[in-house]
């Protein structure tokens, strides 16, 4: 009987053994931020301040009174945002771009928590994601949505119904995104407030949202990153400015 026992632990051991390096395997292989997003934190301007602590990089602009949390897509670097953010932060819009563990949204959906209380100039104040992160700010969202105006879904969608909310919702995505499940997107769109307004980026790819490289399976854009950066930016001043 002690040796079946030791047989059992022992398998059982290995079992762990191998779930934990596939796992580690898993969050160690992931996209990383090119030069550009370096470049968008350490260009220094009087236009935009950049407070970094161990987990959270604010884009901060003088006199700003609204806000935008940012969710980073899944097993992407979260750096990888920077230049977006810093786009939005030269518009006017505070932003907190959030570092993920294991760059997974998944394994930190509250994230979010207290970000809100450490600028209390803000009045107004967005929640938005891109992809896996999308869908995390979502559902952030849905259990938060007193707290927020709005959320902006960059190719992301949101399994959880926020139709009884206030929020007010963006989506944006690429119309040569083969990343993001169409199928998926269009199902959950009863999700969706009714006025949720939609923008589909002509030329826009899945990876362009961030500066990380081209990503697996995902479509060929015909514009460059910088310009659906550019549109991306753009869109969501408009939105938030309405």
């Amino acid at each position: 009987m002690k040796k079946k026992t030791k047989v059992i632990l022992a398998v059982c051991l290995m079992v762990l053994l191998v779930i934990g390096i596939g796992a580690y395997a898993y969050v160690s292989d992931y996209y990383h931020a090119d030069e550009t997003a370096m470049e968008a934190i350490a260009i220094k301007t009087d236009d935009v301040q950049i407070e970094q602590d161990r987990d959270v990089i604010w884009f901060v602009p003088e006199k700003s009174t609204i806000g935008l949390i940012f969710y980073p897509g899944g097993k992407v670097e979260y750096t990888a945002y920077a230049p977006l953010l810093r786009a939005c932060a030269e518009q006017g819009i505070s932003c907190a771009l959030v570092q993920m563990p294991g760059n997974l949204a998944v394994l930190d959906a509250d994230a979010a928590d207290g970000l809100q209380q450490e600028h209390p100039e803000i009045t107004t104040w967005y929640i938005a994601g891109h992809s896996l992160g999308g869908a995390m700010a979502a559902n952030y969202a849905s259990a938060h949505h007193k707290d927020f105006d709005g959320l902006i879904l960059l190719a992301a969608y949101s399994t959880k119904d926020l139709t009884q909310t206030t929020l007010r919702v963006l989506s944006v995505y690429g119309s040569e995104d083969d990343v993001m499940n169409r199928e998926a997107y269009e199902k959950n769109r009863t999700n969706l407030p009714a006025d949720t307004t939609e923008l589909v980026l002509n030329g826009g790819c899945h990876a362009q949202f961030g500066s990380y490289g081209p990503q697996d399976g995902d479509g060929v854009p015909t514009i460059s990153g910088e310009e659906q950066i550019r549109q991306t930016a753009d869109a969501i001043s408009a939105f938030i400015g309405q």
